[in-house]
């Protein structure tokens, strides 16, 4: 998509998203932090005590004091070098668009400086805010009528990983930056609320526009790590027909293996290098004290010595396969007895059971034969 007109209406909002368009925030970086769009890089006009002291200053004396305190605040070299930022940013991504809060004074300003330099780079109406308001209304719009298909199991029996096959899905916890449990955790964090909710909007504009067909999700609570789901999902959910991954204890205990063990150890190290093991190690031991009271305290101090048993086996020999051994304690004895309970109040909604490949086999089968509703 590319944009030539000085500024991009609301009607064309939902094209800018779906086509990925890179953005320019220009937002503080304190504004950013709470929230952005997925396609967005933060390269503000003012920084945070340039915010704070502009704002000041209009509260004083009103916002042509204001304006001329920014002015004077980005001037020189400090203009120059986000000028050039901003001018790299435009070079690569000449499809582009730029916004601040509102679409007013700064990316206004920003706009008229790229302009002089040769760049013409439009700006979104309404700014962040409008794209904002825009994608709430998507996920009201679109969330509830959404002809889901929840694909459920016991903890380990690879859900996420049938999800990443199938293009029709939506990946809660992807979007989430969390695996949903208490050892769900990821390297960086979760993103904020408001960012969750752009990305999950996102996505599901994504879904529409492939057109009519079943969308394949995973069972989820109301929460996912700290981040909570829409209503107008949460009650699509709780009454959409279910699908039932089912493997051995055996079989789960491996795929919980690789999946938070190897590669939670690789992703940490990753982002700390060589203390990537003493990181990986702190988020389990943290992650287990987080149960304890559910374990009980003293089915908790033996899992506890399994896992400390198995940290200084894998820091010895970089043997990861101790850990086998409180993984299968905590499936068996903690999250298949809280699944069996919760499975009961969902009985009536099953509409299939079986290993991975007999479930992607009805998948496929499933997925053309639904649609939005009018």
């Amino acid at each position: 998509m590319q944009l030539i007109a000085t500024r991009i209406a609301a009607n064309e909002f939902d094209r800018l998203l779906l086509d990925g368009v890179p953005l320019l925030d220009l937002r503080a970086p304190s504004e950013f932090a709470r929230g952005a769009l997925p396609q967005s890089l933060n390269l503000p006009l003012l920084d945070d005590d340039e915010r704070h002291q502009v704002g000041l200053r209009y509260k004083q004396s009103g916002q042509e004091a204001a304006v001329t305190l920014g002015h004077k605040l980005v001037s020189g070299q400090t203009r120059e070098q986000r000028l050039a930022a901003w001018c790299d940013w435009a070079d690569a991504h000449p499809e582009g668009a730029i916004y601040c809060w509102r679409g007013g004074q700064r990316s206004s300003i920003v706009q008229q400086w790229l302009a002089a330099e040769g760049r013409q780079v439009p700006r979104i109406e309404g700014g962040y805010k409008a794209l904002r308001q825009h994608l709430l209304h998507v996920t009201d719009r679109l969330a509830p009528r959404l002809p889901l298909l929840v694909l459920g199991g016991r903890t380990g029996t690879g859900k996420t990983r049938l999800l990443a096959e199938i293009d029709r899905s939506l990946d809660l916890e992807g979007i989430a930056r969390h695996r949903g449990s208490a050892f769900g955790g990821r390297p960086g964090g979760q993103p904020p609320p408001a960012g969750f909710e752009n990305a999950l909007a996102v996505r599901l504009l994504q879904l529409q526009h492939m057109g009519p067909g079943a969308i394949v999700v995973e069972d989820e609570s109301r929460n996912i790590g700290r981040l909570s789901l829409p209503e107008a999902l949460i009650g699509n959910l709780a009454t959409a027909p279910l699908v039932l991954v089912e493997l051995s204890l055996e079989e789960r205990v491996e795929i919980t293996l690789e999946d938070y063990i190897v590669a939670g150890l690789a992703e940490r190290e990753a982002c700390q290098g060589e203390e990537g093991f003493a990181v990986f190690a702190a988020w389990l031991r943290d992650a287990m004290h987080r149960i304890r009271k559910r374990l009980g305290g003293i089915r908790h101090r033996e899992l506890t010595a399994l896992l400390e048993d198995a940290l200084r086996i894998q820091a010895a020999t970089g043997d990861p396969a101790a850990h086998r051994h409180w993984i299968t304690a905590l499936l068996a004895d903690y999250y298949d007895p809280m699944y069996d309970y919760q499975l009961r109040a969902k009985a009536d909604r099953i509409i299939f059971r079986g290993e991975p490949a007999a479930v992607m086999d009805f998948l496929d089968r499933q997925l053309g034969r639904a649609g939005f509703q009018p």
